[in-house]
């Protein structure tokens, strides 16, 4: 996948997430361990959103127990970067050409 289209459907994600009340407060949050695609807030939640894109094939079975490993890591840095401590949930935001669909709270 390039990376156009990647960033495509992150802008796809995010304005989604805008229309449904979500305060986007990153994007592409880096750290060594990973990166966070979306950081929003809505209604005292953090949402911490990782967006997967296929053409061909369901893309929520990109989102694998070592991705999760690393999301899970990148929050703990967000946390003790941003010197924050609140509620917070991982989401999946799953693009195809035809759809999105927002699972919230993902999680093995």
């Amino acid at each position: 996948m390039s990376t156009a289209v990647g960033k495509e459907a992150e802008d796809r994600a995010s304005l989604y997430m805008q229309q449904e009340g979500y305060t986007i407060l990153a994007r592409n949050f880096h750290s060594k361990f990973g990166e966070i695609d979306i950081i929003a807030h809505k209604e005292d939640i953090l949402h911490f959103c990782e967006v997967k894109y296929s053409k061909l094939y369901d893309p929520i079975i990109r989102i694998t127990p070592s991705k999760m490993a690393k999301i899970s890591k990148t929050i703990d840095y967000y946390f003790l970067k941003m010197k924050v401590s609140c509620d917070y949930e991982i989401d999946a935001i799953l693009v195809t050409e035809e759809k999105l669909e927002l699972i919230k709270n993902i999680s093995y």
